[in-house]
């Protein structure tokens, strides 16, 4: 009787520790490479959700870094898998986002990035879920704001030769046409590209009235800081990236007179409401100001801890839940347009020459008709 009354014990020990036992959320994000800045970013907004929000459902996080090549993403993926995780936070660059699909495709596991690259969601997977407005939602806005709002009419266009570039290039391209601003000079650049007055000097010679940027950080801000040292003042819509503080913070403020950019968001432009206590919150854990990759991870992941909340535990139950359901998060409401497109509005912020900090110039509400 002792021996049964011990082994009934010991069971109910066994049993509630297993019910306690974390489950690990990989964080498979490029953290060194040239897309350290945003990759930091997004493990951050990671990082914050899940010890902030789900310690109740017992989530904790392992932060592995993917650096900028497929084969780094798909190593880090597939030592994931064996911890048998139901959901992933996955790297935001493009091509490494097209490696890992199949393999989380393989093994069943939903995936959630903030990769901005219009393919991922193109491919039939039932695994990816994007919390980053895609291409065709911010591209529509800074189009929009570059003619409707700056009276553009001679377009100029650079991009970066990565999957990223060449996607938001070819909606760019297609969305200015249909506004009637076809575009007058387009070059894709390498990301290794350190000396822009080649190519700003072959641009010039098309006599564009407004440039338009879709590069990663890094080139971002070479491009604008080249650009005004040679007296170059042409107004510039760039992409999410220069909304970043960090991308901000490698130019003087007198140089981003001028600058727009696109962006799903921008936390440090929010004076009040729950965006704002965000900001404050992130700037006291990490130091440093958040942006909108930060906030959609971080929405992202408190979606996940909500699908945990409402009883989903294997990686089907989740991915069918995040499929099925809205959320609403601090920057947008959330909801898959059927192939895990979550993010459907998008903002502009400009800056006036005279801070690092943004104002939100125009607002974009549920772009691609899907929320």
């Amino acid at each position: 009787m002792f021996l049964k009354k011990t082994a009934i014990a010991l069971a109910a020990i066994l049993a509630a520790a297993g019910a306690a036992r974390a489950e690990t959320v990989p964080v498979l994000v490029p953290i060194t490479g040239f897309l350290s800045l945003e990759g930091t970013s997004q493990r951050n907004g990671a990082v914050m959700a899940i010890d902030k929000l789900g310690a109740a459902e017992g989530l904790e996080t392992e932060v592995t870094d993917t650096g900028t090549t497929p084969e780094g993403a798909v190593t880090a993926l597939r030592r994931a898998l064996a911890g048998e995780p139901s959901a992933a936070i996955s790297s935001m660059l493009g091509t490494q986002m097209l490696a890992m699909i199949p393999i989380a495709d393989r093994a069943g596991v939903p995936l959630l990035t903030v990769s901005g690259t219009a393919k991922i969601t193109e491919l039939g997977s039932a695994n990816v879920f994007r919390f980053f407005p895609g291409d065709s939602v911010v591209k529509v806005a800074q189009a929009r704001y570059a003619v409707e709002k700056l009276g553009a009419k001679r377009p100029a266009l650079l991009y970066q030769t990565t999957a990223y570039g060449q996607s938001g290039a070819a909606h760019l391209k297609k969305i200015l046409s249909g506004l009637g601003a076809p575009l007058v000079f387009e070059e894709a650049v390498d990301i290794s590209v350190k000396d822009m007055l080649p190519v700003l000097t072959r641009m010039q010679a098309a006599d564009p009235d407004i440039l338009l940027l879709h590069l990663h950080s890094g080139s971002t801000a070479l491009v604008i800081r080249q650009a005004r040292e040679s007296g170059n003042m042409l107004p510039v819509v760039a992409g999410s990236a220069m909304h970043q503080p960090t991308t901000a913070a490698l130019l003087e403020a007198s140089q981003l007179k001028g600058v727009c950019a696109e962006s799903a968001s921008s936390p440090i432009s929010e004076a009040a409401g729950p965006v704002a206590d965000f900001t404050a919150e992130y700037r006291e854990r990490f130091g440093i100001e958040p942006d909108a990759f930060a906030l959609a991870q971080y929405d992202g992941a408190a979606m996940l801890v909500a699908a945990k909340a409402a009883g989903a535990k294997s990686a089907a139950e989740v991915r069918d839940w995040l499929a099925a359901n809205s959320f609403d998060g601090l920057a947008m409401t959330y909801k898959s347009d059927g192939t895990g497109n979550m993010a459907h509005d998008a903002v502009v912020v400009c800056y006036d020459g005279k801070s690092r900090v943004p104002a939100i110039a125009s607002r974009y509400e549920n772009v691609d008709g899907s929320n």
